[in-house]
């Protein structure tokens, strides 16, 4: 295959994926990329601290608005867990269609080359029954866990 037809192909798999993408997926994508990376567990631990600190008096007894064992903070990071879990399973739904599609993608150009190779079998005066058992008895070796042998000596 050529560049240029990889670039085709390429193309128009970012061509289904974009078209099957709504703004909504961007957004659940952005928010699960950012909590799948470190900077998201240091903010989580500032945050925590400091909410910690102000609630055991670091500012005074005025500054405590969540008292041990912090029943507000485990509301909140309750909510932000059950959101996160959804935004991680939206985009693990949209990989997977992302992933039939490149699949239909790859079947149909393998369906391509196999017309393609018959036809140029065909052209050139081979026999596509006596290649196709030679390809199943490569096959079969390769899930045996054989070396393939040719049986013409190459």
């Amino acid at each position: 295959m050529t560049s240029e037809s990889h670039a085709v192909r390429l193309r128009h798999e970012q061509d289904v994926y974009a078209r099957l993408r709504s703004t909504q997926d961007r957004i659940a994508d952005a928010i699960t990329s950012f909590a799948g990376r470190m900077v998201f567990v240091y903010v989580h631990a500032v945050w925590f601290g400091v909410w910690i600190a102000l609630n055991e008096g670091l500012l005074g007894k005025a500054g405590v608005f969540d008292p041990y064992p912090y029943g507000l903070l485990t509301m909140i990071v309750s909510l932000e867990a059950i959101f996160l879990s959804t935004f991680v399973m939206i985009s693990q739904n949209r990989q997977a269609a992302r992933e039939n599609v490149r699949a239909d993608l790859d079947f149909e150009t393998n369906v391509r080359s196999e017309v393609w190779a018959v036809h140029i079998g065909k052209a050139l005066g081979l026999n596509p029954e006596e290649i196709e058992a030679h390809v199943q008895a490569v096959v079969a070796q390769s899930r045996a866990g054989e070396t393939p042998v040719d049986p013409r000596g190459l």
